[in-house]
């Protein structure tokens, strides 16, 4: 089967400082991987080389026949199929729950606004937010802000979706409540990369696991045989501090 998203020996530096030292992956349509490592191994450089934030020097991706990596990339064809969600919200102080999820596909795609409206408010049903259309960001908590950007992601009806940290800068008891709606869409059959040091969601949830450290991948198995055997003292080392 060809891979949905295909990374090929991707190179990226800042500065001095290497941040991806040839890093290869695939996935499949319908597969959950993630992504976990120390802070500063590249992991979240490599989520946004997949969504054109960020160039790589070398390598090439490509997701769903689009070669992100070509010169001539068409950003509108790329945010058709990939959506992405950060550690931080980014929505629009001034624009309710509903708005900040219909702006993009009216904005961008130029769809019509009433077939929009329809799917965000079944979108904010999903995330579990009804009654909550009408609140602006700074009536939401953390967690409820985090759902609608997961669901203004998906308003853009993409075929992959990824997630960078996303609970990082939550309180433990809304963790779990994103952590709910990422796990219903990966049963529902979105093929989503994460990038996450929720290492009990990860064995739950994950079809595969990537472990990276210094820009390189340093292991990678199915959650079973990761979190139980790793081969590597590295990987050990790390899983020791967490589990």
């Amino acid at each position: 089967m060809t891979p949905l998203v295909s990374i090929q020996d991707v190179h990226k530096r800042f500065g001095e400082t290497t941040v991806l030292s040839g890093m290869s992956l695939d996935v499949r349509k319908g597969e959950v991987i993630c992504i976990i490592g120390p802070s500063g191994s590249g992991k979240s450089t490599l989520l946004r080389c997949v969504n054109a934030l960020v160039r790589p020097e070398r390598g090439r991706i490509t997701v769903s026949g689009i070669e992100v990596t070509a010169p001539r990339l068409d950003p509108i064809a790329l945010r058709r199929r990939v959506g992405m969600v950060f550690q931080q919200y980014n929505l629009f102080p001034h624009r309710t729950a509903l708005q900040n999820v219909m702006m993009a596909p009216i904005s961008v795609l130029k769809q019509e606004r009433r077939e929009v409206e329809a799917r965000a408010r079944a979108l904010l049903a999903k995330v579990r937010l009804q009654g909550k259309e009408d609140s602006y960001p700074g009536e939401l908590s953390g967690g409820q802000q985090q759902r609608v950007a997961i669901a203004r992601s998906l308003c853009m009806q993409p075929e992959v979706m990824l997630f960078d940290e996303v609970t990082a800068a939550l309180d433990p008891e809304t963790v779990k409540e994103v952590l709910v709606t990422i796990r219903e869409l990966a049963e529902e059959g979105m093929t989503c990369l994460l990038v996450t040091h929720e290492m009990g969601f990860a064995r739950e949830v994950a079809d595969h696991v990537y472990f990276t450290d210094r820009g390189v991948i340093v292991e990678h198995g199915p959650p079973a045989e990761f979190f139980t055997a790793p081969r590597d003292a590295r990987t050990r080392e790390f899983l020791g501090k967490l589990l």
